[in-house]
């Protein structure tokens, strides 16, 4: 029994799918993995210890095809590498979790996608490729409307007193922090793009304070303004995955009217459509 064996992986999470002719499709999980963070002998852990457990004995794999936070040159070769030696003389693709995107939002037809999550990216494709991509530079220099950026934004506005005493005092208190220690666990924390990113859950629950919404707003209206507007294709609509996408869906849809663009479609999670790009008719 052939089988494909897929993977989406971002930085906490991996989604894999392993997907037969003879028993469908069945969904796999593990740590993520990110071979600019990870080293070898962490990534090859992660297959041995909590892939290959899960992975029926049965199944002969012929291909792997892995997309992944990270999995840019030359850093994509370590992971190829490590899924080469855990599973042997199979036929191994890595690319980047943009590529995955879209390919599940946009198959084989042009398109532009977009990610929002803890981070944010965006490309146009040509139905294969990537052909165009605005470097996303990270929290501190871009990831506009990121789940990051979102809560730099909102901590900002806290601690400068721009959202109101009474704001300042619940997040302060929902969260066990003061003013110095986010400094510290910002400006000298290993993570910070994560610890900003925990703060999207209370910015949902006050999304509906004109304070927040003009947050959300003006978030979202840049990453269209100085991302997709780049790519000088107003007549394509605009498609996405990940969390933050999901959850302020509405938001969203505000902001890409007020820019004058089109709205395609969200998915929160691309695994099963990525599947769906390697097996359908008609694969190029």
């Amino acid at each position: 029994m052939d089988c494909v064996l897929i993977a989406d992986s971002g930085s906490t999470k991996t989604d894999w799918i392993l997907v037969s002719k003879e028993n469908g499709t069945k969904e796999i999980h593990s740590t993520g993995i990110n071979p600019v963070r990870d080293s070898r002998g962490t990534i090859l852990s992660i297959l041995e210890d909590e892939l290959k457990p899960q992975i029926p004995h049965t199944p002969n794999i012929r291909e792997i095809h892995f997309y992944g936070a990270g999995c840019t040159p030359p850093f994509c070769k370590t992971v190829e590498e490590c899924l080469l030696e855990t599973f042997p003389q199979v036929e191994i693709s890595v690319d980047s979790d943009l590529l995955g995107a879209a390919r599940a939002l946009c198959g084989h037809n042009q398109g532009i996608a977009c990610i929002l999550g803890t981070g944010s990216n965006s490309c146009l494709y040509d139905g294969e490729k990537i052909v165009s991509n605005v470097s996303p530079l990270g929290f501190i220099l871009g990831d506009e409307g990121s789940g990051a950026v979102l809560g730099r934004t909102l901590v900002g506005d806290i601690l400068k007193g721009m959202l109101g005493a009474s704001i300042r005092e619940e997040f302060l208190q929902e969260y066990e922090l003061t003013p110095s220690l986010i400094i510290d666990k910002v400006y000298r924390g290993t993570q910070p793009n994560r610890f900003l990113a925990s703060f999207v859950p209370f910015i949902e629950k006050h999304r509906n304070m004109s304070g927040i919404h003009n947050l959300l707003i003006s978030s979202f209206r840049s990453f269209l303004s100085r991302n997709i507007a780049q790519y000088g294709r107003l007549d394509l609509p605009l498609n996405f995955v990940g969390s933050i996408a999901h959850i302020y869906e509405e938001e969203l849809q505000e902001s890409i009217r007020l820019e004058g663009m089109i709205m395609g479609k969200i998915l929160q999670k691309p695994i099963a459509e990525i599947a769906n790009f390697h097996i359908k008719p008609g694969k190029k």
